[in-house]
């Protein structure tokens, strides 16, 4: 997945296989195989360009990580001590970044005018929700990756 979000547009297998070929040796099927193991899954949709397929991501790269997260949150026996467990784990930036989502999902009725975190002036506009707006949504569980 991380291939298809780097390009942010459809991508063949020969593209993605070059890609990875630059850090190590993998075979064409094996890439093709993934891809198609990601198009059942629902995580890329595909059209087909000759005799090949272009794929493309479903969601983006924090929508993915955002159904991770609310995957392991809520296999959690104690979703509190979770999210003060999780929270104490990070690191100021991550913080900011959290105070400044928050300020986000809450709209403007309920924000005092403050500056943006350097963390959310660096956030893609197409991953940062508007206030109102739903976050987006993947068809596949994040279990069902695996990982990838």
């Amino acid at each position: 997945m991380s291939r298809v979000w780097k390009w942010n547009r459809p991508v063949t297998v020969r593209e993605v296989l070059e890609d990875l070929q630059q850090e190590r040796s993998i075979a064409y099927t094996t890439v093709m195989t993934v891809l198609d193991n990601l198009h059942q899954k629902g995580w890329v949709r595909r059209e087909a360009e000759g005799r090949a397929y272009r794929y493309e991501a479903v969601s983006t790269r924090a929508a993915y990580a955002a159904a991770l997260m609310n995957d392991a949150w809520s296999q959690s026996d104690n979703p509190a001590a979770a999210l003060v467990a999780f929270f104490g784990m990070m690191s100021e930036e991550q913080r900011r970044s959290l105070s400044d989502a928050v300020r986000i999902v809450q709209g403007p009725e309920t924000q005092e005018p403050t500056e943006p975190s350097e963390s959310a002036e660096r956030a893609e506009p197409a991953e940062r929700a508007e206030p109102g707006e739903e976050p987006e949504e993947n068809p596949a569980s994040a279990r069902d990756l695996g990982g990838r």
